[in-house]
């Protein structure tokens, strides 16, 4: 498979009959892949965040898939449909948000439904496609994200969107790499709590690639903006309403209101499979909240607690908020005022 950057760690590596996924929990101290056989590790793998970023969530899934039919068409070949199945509606609970999760399901599913000669040589190929056809579309929306940041002095980005949260490359952070590769451009990355996704992951993945990077304070963000050294927010997705409403993770929002207080841009880059035209408006989208104890310390963790927390993964960005919208069918400028229709491939 083409990887357009080879150096990169990769999150997600198919070795021909299993997955191996780096836990990215463990990230920068330690590089370790969990490897995987069958649908119920790769669930586990993608619900505990070993594996997160709403395309690399889609491709585990399709591995998992892919790892069902091979062990259930090999136990029973003649009734194997029935037991995959149900493994795919197990790897549909692992994560709620990222629609790329459900719709790489839905490719799987639609492929199992036609006549197939050999069925796991078939979704493997099948599996493989959707990963390469992911790295490709990174490489496109680098690109034409980096089109529009021309003269740009400095960008902020949120959360982790590089090789590590999609098949390769990446989404925001591509855009970012593909920005530097033309000329150097100062780039900011907020820690992102409470999983400190940017302080564990962008900054290393960036340091890979030997491009410079500055880590501040998610709070910090504010000022960085008052300060003039950045013209662009630049984000990823998990789930894009139809209106253009983006789900993304928590503090995306608090980001996006801020830039529009101090005249800073907001770029979304996400694939087209993160589009849910099956919505109106990001309020739809349902929002993962996860367990008070990643917020708090151990000592509140208990009955009698007079203590607790709240814990929302994403939060909602309104379209008006978002300067452009960059996939790898083009790139739509205040998407507010156009409308995101047209990259509907059915229109």
């Amino acid at each position: 498979m083409t990887r357009p950057n080879d150096k990169s760690v990769q999150a997600l590596q198919w070795t021909g009959n299993s997955l191996k996924v780096l836990d990215q929990r463990q990230l920068p101290e330690t590089t370790f892949y969990d490897e995987y056989r069958d649908a119920a590790g790769v669930t586990e793998a993608i619900a505990t965040m070993r594996v997160r970023g709403a395309p690399a969530i889609g491709i585990a899934a399709a591995y998992g898939a892919v790892l069902s039919v091979i062990r259930h068409h090999a136990e029973d070949p003649a009734n194997w449909r029935q037991k995959v199945a149900a493994d795919m509606d197990l790897l549909a609970t692992s994560r709620p948000t990222a629609v790329n999760l459900s719709w790489a399901l839905e490719q799987m599913k639609a492929l199992l439904n036609q006549p197939l000669t050999n069925p796991p040589a078939e979704i493997i190929e099948y599996a493989q496609k959707i990963h390469a056809d992911d790295i490709a579309a990174n490489t496109k929306m680098g690109e034409l994200g980096a089109d529009v940041l021309k003269g740009a002095k400095g960008v902020m980005t949120h959360c982790n969107t590089g090789a590590l949260a999609t098949g390769g490359y990446g989404t925001a952070l591509g855009v970012i790499r593909s920005a530097y590769r033309r000329r150097p451009i100062n780039i900011y990355a907020g820690e992102t709590r409470p999983w400190l996704q940017g302080a564990r992951l962008t900054v290393w993945e960036l340091a890979q690639d030997s491009i410079p990077v500055t880590l501040c304070a998610d709070s910090a963000a504010a000022w960085l903006m008052k300060s003039g050294a950045v013209d662009w927010i630049i984000v990823g997705a998990d789930r894009i309403a139809t209106n253009g409403d983006t789900a993304n993770k928590i503090g995306t929002y608090s980001l996006a209101v801020l830039a529009k207080q101090h005249g800073v841009k907001v770029m979304v880059v996400a694939p087209t499979t993160t589009i849910d035209w099956s919505i109106e408006s990001g309020d739809q989208i349902e929002i993962e909240q996860r367990h008070q104890s990643e917020l708090l310390p151990a000592c509140y963790i208990k009955d009698d607690s007079m203590v607790s927390a709240w814990n929302p993964v994403f939060d909602v960005t309104p379209v008006e908020l978002i300067s452009a919208l960059v996939t790898e069918r083009g790139v739509i400028l205040n998407p507010a005022e156009q409308g995101i229709r047209g990259l509907k491939d059915d229109i």
